[in-house]
């Protein structure tokens, strides 16, 4: 037996989906219908214009009402209206968009891509928070009669004589039960000040105080009285919709606080304006974070066509510039069919690649243009241009050319400059470039110390990124390697291969180090007697770069680092065997002054590093008084 047919999709098993399922959040219903109210306003305006429609235009702006006692609320426009057909047309018929057959009617006439409306599904977003809605509308088009279409939430619905005097449309919800926190005034504020704050046609919802002047006291002081004015909830004409050629310092650092209004001002910003080959407009911030790692992303806000559509902007936004503050729009990111969330496809790719590419450019001119003023900022931006340097391979190969390392004097390099710095001095026996850097510089002073009086530079290093960043710089540079300037002594560090012949012979080699192995106590620590300068300190701590390297990005989220992170830290100590403190514990006559003179010398060792504390320290201190006593 064989049958083909089609498969019947009825709207009474749909229609739940729509009202319960196809929204996550129920306070979308207000951006839904409200957008849809300043879709039929532009439409409006648009048929002036382009002469379809002769008469009063008259104030075109959206407003919306509570009534909490008869438990309604209302969204008004004075839009193009419907007939009863076009209801019929437009409601009945679920995902039918009227701006879509709008904009396709009107493609040839400009703007008429400006209608926000495409998936048609938006009213139905009204059932999730009303038992009863009811729509009283009167069309623009000429003799039109009033209609009034009301629905309980059920697949039926009444249509009527309507009541409405003047062209648009009114929207009545009757809230139900399980959503009265909507009756709130202040929760319907919110809402409209979330999604509604930068739509292109004027929103109103009710009156707010204005405080006015109001003549003089007896003394001659200016006395002000409270006046009732409408609050109106958006700017139509937000900051990036304008020509940037239009536009001051002063206007961006406002708009700024106008987003954030409890922010520092911004370092710079990136005015992004393209129609081709896709539309982006938008204007992102950079903002001031020091080594901050830790900064609260969704920062940046995706708007389509000024409607608020999400903070989370993964997918658009490359991941090392979430970090940055501002406003995208753009009709050409695809939405989901609620508008709620991004769906990706290649017009995403083009966005993201074009925002990367614009910040590696203005980069790279303040930088050419403005370097003092660049090296001014580099504390706040240093950590987008590594970030981006390690994720985003076309990023790095612009980055490479303005990424900063400063040096523990405070000078600043460029990458290139810094080879050329380092090139006749800090190079070691295999011609390898050895760059030392330091992470904390007051932890590690003694052993930037030792570098210096080498003759040796060191760079600091030291923002949560930093770790990542060097693994990245080494798999990037030729013959060149990257060492914490804490890792090993310094001779070590720059092996030039300069051979030192130890003052003991190789029993007391071994003998020294029992002592020093006795008087630590702790596997944690390997000894080593090595033979160095007598002027080198006489005893050191390190950890080798590659453990405390892998800590190091394991702490800063280093995936696939763990197993070094939660190993034990191991040390290595390295004794001065070419030392006098060497010596005196060679001719010390009892057993107990040689580990008291080891143990003493490891203290100091720790304490110069900062890895001193608790009872250790304590113990350390009574020591060197009763030393200081003798």
């Amino acid at each position: 037996m064989q049958e083909k047919g089609t498969i019947s999709i009825h709207t009474e098993n749909i229609f739940p989906i729509i009202k319960k399922f196809l929204y996550s959040d129920h306070e979308i219903f207000l951006r839904e219908l409200v957008s849809n109210a300043v879709d039929a306003s532009q439409k409006m305006k648009r048929l002036a214009v382009l002469g379809e429609y002769k008469g009063d235009l008259g104030e075109v702006r959206v407003e919306v009402s509570v009534n909490k006692k008869k438990k309604t609320i209302t969204i008004s426009d004075r839009g193009i209206g419907m007939t009863a057909e076009e209801i019929k047309k437009y409601i009945n018929q679920i995902a039918f968009s009227g701006a879509t057959e709008f904009v396709e009617k009107f493609k040839d006439a400009g703007d008429a891509k400006e209608i926000i409306g495409k998936f048609g599904l938006g009213f139905y977003s009204a059932f999730m928070v009303a038992d009863n809605v009811e729509i009283d509308t009167l069309s623009y088009q000429e003799g039109a009669e009033p209609a009034r279409w009301i629905c309980d939430g059920s697949t039926e619905f009444e249509i009527t004589e309507g009541t409405r005097k003047e062209r648009g449309t009114t929207i009545t919800l009757h809230v139900n039960k399980d959503s009265v926190e909507f009756l709130e005034e202040s929760r319907i504020q919110n809402v409209l000040t979330k999604y509604a704050k930068f739509l292109p046609i004027e929103v109103k919802f009710g009156e707010k105080d204005k405080q006015v002047e109001d003549g003089e006291d007896k003394e001659g002081k200016k006395k002000y009285k409270t006046v009732k004015e409408d609050n109106i909830i958006n700017n139509t004409t937000p900051l990036w919709t304008k020509s940037p050629n239009d536009l001051t310092d002063e206007d961006y650092l406002n708009f700024y606080k106008e987003l954030y209004p409890f922010s520092e001002e911004p370092l710079f910003w990136i005015h992004l304006n393209v129609d081709y080959p896709f539309e982006l407009t938008g204007i992102l911030y950079f903002p001031k974070l020091k080594k901050d790692f830790e900064v609260q992303k969704n920062k940046i806000q995706l708007y389509s066509r000024q409607v608020f559509i999400t903070d989370e902007t993964k997918d658009v936004v490359p991941e090392f510039l979430m970090l940055l503050h501002g406003v995208i729009d753009s009709p050409d990111i695809p939405l989901n069919v609620s508008r709620s969330y991004l769906q990706s496809d290649g017009n995403v790719k083009k966005i993201n690649t074009y925002i990367s590419k614009k910040v590696a450019d203005k980069l790279s001119e303040l930088f050419k243009k403005e370097r003092e003023s660049y090296e001014s900022k580099w504390e706040d931006i240093g950590l987008f241009v590594k970030y981006g340097m390690i994720s985003d391979e076309k990023f790095y190969d612009k980055a490479k050319d303005f990424v900063l390392v400063k040096n523990t004097a405070g000078k600043y390099f460029t990458m290139k400059e810094y080879e050329a710095h380092i090139e006749a001095n800090q190079v070691d026996k295999d011609n390898n470039k050895v760059w030392l850097y330091a992470t904390n510089v007051a932890k590690q002073d003694s052993f930037i110390s030792d570098a210096v009086d080498k003759g040796y530079d060191v760079i600091v290093l030291d923002t949560p990124i930093d770790s990542h960043f060097i693994n990245h710089m080494e798999t990037k540079m030729e013959n060149t390697q990257i060492k914490r300037v804490d890792a090993d002594n310094i001779d070590k560090l720059v092996d030039k291969d300069e051979k030192r012949e130890l003052v003991i012979n190789d029993e007391q080699k071994e003998a020294v180090k029992g002592v020093f192995d006795k008087a630590i106590n702790n596997k944690t620590y390997t000894v080593a007697i090595e033979p160095l300068a007598p002027s080198d300190a006489p005893v050191s701590v390190t950890m080798p770069e590659f453990m405390r390297r892998m800590k190091d990005m394991q702490a800063t989220g280093g995936g696939g680092f763990n197993m070094f992170g939660s190993m034990p830290d191991n040390y290595n100590v390295t004794v001065n065997g070419n030392h006098k403190l060497v010596d005196k514990i060679i001719k010390a006559t009892e057993e107990g002054d040689k580990e008291g003179l080891a143990k003493q010398a490891f203290d100091l060792a720790l304490l110069s590093q900062g890895l001193l504390e608790g009872k250790a320290l304590t113990d350390f201190i009574k020591r060197s008084t009763a030393i200081l006593g003798e």
